[in-house]
Order: structure tokens, then sequence, then C-alpha cells
């Protein structure tokens, strides 16, 4: 997030619980960013998140290839 960013409205980063289905914002922002890629997803447009591991991801191949790469290293059941 930039300066303009700020000006313009975006409060910043939110902290979110997420849970099967739905998320709970805990401290208020804007956004989230992937927990893969970095990306900023606004919270209007999240749709993909690991409740076990509280990771959210900015579109669905990335979730099924971060999945993947933590299923094969045995730490998601």
């Amino acid at each position: 997030m930039n300066t303009i960013d700020r000006l313009f409205g975006l409060k910043g980063e939110a902290r979110v619980h997420y849970k099967d289905g739905e998320f709970k914002v805990l401290s208020p922002g804007d956004f989230v960013r992937c927990a893969v890629t970095g990306q900023i997803i606004m919270l209007s447009e999240l749709r993909y998140w690991n409740v076990e591991l509280q990771e959210p991801y900015a579109s669905s191949a990335i979730s099924l290839n971060r999945y993947v790469e933590l299923r094969k290293k045995g730490r998601l059941r």
C-alpha cells in the first residue's frame, strides 16, 4: 500500500479469523495479503482461505497448490 492508497480510502490491512464458509474481521481494514504471493486481496473479493492454517489466498489455483504442497510435507490432514 502506498501514500495514494491511504489518501483515497484504504484503511489498511485487516486481521481476520477464517472459519468454514465465512470469516470474522478482528481488526478493521480493507484487505488481507495472500499467504503465498503477498498480493493484496480486498475483503469484498476474499474467496479462498485455509481454516486450519488461517491463511488467505488470492485465487483457487494458489489455494490448491498450497494445499498440495503442504499435504506432501505432512502439514495438513
